[in-house]
């Protein structure tokens, strides 16, 4: 049984975050670990008016953004690798720097130090200076830097369509095999 680690920041992209989260659900062999910040609860209520179950639901284990005890937090936690989605300016701020002031960035920063895939759906537009300067500074530290950028080759039509191929390739990086999106050429 494989484990990954799936992080809520307080971005906007909930209903990614939901797509994300209810494909993991639907593949076999595999363990999804949730990491909700407290930001995240908020914009979930305020995008989709719902609360933290309707994320929670889809895990198999979910830690508390305040525990920095838990399994994520330790290099010795196995796991294939992580996704933050969304991930907030701020959240990619203290992943960039090193500065975890909670789980999600704590589990971040361990993932980089252990080599494994770490991938963040950064949101936010435009994109300033110091955004950028933190995307840089994640990528040469060894994240994949992802921002929610639907493909249209695969004529998809719908958002449901378009953020469930997004999610398959969100899965490529983590190399979990899957069934979510078309290929080039196919």
């Amino acid at each position: 049984m494989q484990r990954i680690v799936v992080g809520v920041s307080g971005a906007s992209g909930m209903p990614l975050a939901q797509a994300l989260l209810m494909h993991l659900a639907t593949l076999p062999n595999l363990r999804v670990h949730l990491v909700i910040s407290e930001g995240a609860e908020r914009v979930l209520r305020s995008e989709s008016q719902e609360e933290r179950e309707s994320l929670v639901r889809y895990a198999h284990e979910v830690h508390e953004a305040a525990d920095l005890g838990a399994g994520p937090a330790s290099g010795s936690w196995l796991h294939a690798g992580m996704i933050v989605c969304p991930c907030s300016m701020n959240s990619l701020a203290a992943i960039a720097t090193g500065a975890g002031r909670n789980l999600l960035h704590r589990a971040a920063d361990v993932t980089l130090k252990e080599r494994r895939p770490l991938v963040l759906v950064v949101r936010e537009t435009p994109l300033n200076r110091i955004h950028l300067k933190n995307m840089l500074a994640a990528s040469e530290a060894g994240a994949i830097l992802m921002p929610f950028m639907p493909a249209f080759y695969n004529k998809a039509s719908s958002l449901d369509e378009m953020m469930r191929h997004f999610s398959g390739r969100l899965l490529d990086q983590l190399t979990i095999p899957h069934g979510l999106c078309a290929r080039w050429g196919e």
